[in-house]
């Protein structure tokens, strides 16, 4: 049973951790996949300015690249105690961690980025948190729990509350 457990800093994630811990600590086939969407890439690191000199252009591409994943380093960085700290929580709820996968996303669209995890890593199920969200948002459906609900074909999806 692969399970992707999309986390983030707040305390409504830590609870979803403590479940998920708690839940499958007997369950030797169980095993989780922590995962964090980094923030968005900044503007400035999406494309260069272009040139009309095809070698200036390669020289361009490859300077972006350099730059974009000097950002993801970064990031990852200062973003890993958020997938250590699930990890502490995992440990303390009894859950064996060689069981436990870290990993990091980067991209604007958070639901989408957790969906193409969860079909790369071949889960079977989506463990996310409702987090508080307004009365619009729950009305419109823009919240990253109700896009995943939405989109999420094949998948089982638990949603923690």
């Amino acid at each position: 049973m692969r399970i992707l457990l999309a986390i983030d800093e707040s305390e409504n994630s830590h609870r979803v951790v403590q479940y998920v811990g708690s839940l499958l600590r007997w369950t030797p086939d169980a095993a989780v996949t922590l995962f964090h969407v980094l923030k968005p890439m900044p503007r400035e690191l999406l494309e260069h300015g272009g040139s009309e000199n095809p070698a200036a252009e390669v020289q361009l591409g490859v300077q972006l690249r350099d730059e974009q994943d000097a950002w993801i380093r970064k990031e990852r960085e200062s973003e890993c105690h958020v997938l250590k700290k699930a990890c502490e929580t995992l440990t303390q709820s009894g859950f064996d961690t060689t069981r436990v996968a870290l990993k990091f996303g980067h991209e604007d669209d958070i639901a989408g980025n957790i969906l193409e995890e969860a079909r790369s890593g071949h889960h079977e199920t989506i463990v996310v948190g409702r987090h508080g969200t307004s009365r619009i948002k729950r009305i419109f459906g823009g919240g990253v729990t109700d896009q995943l609900l939405r989109d999420a074909k094949g998948f089982a999806i638990w949603v923690v509350e």
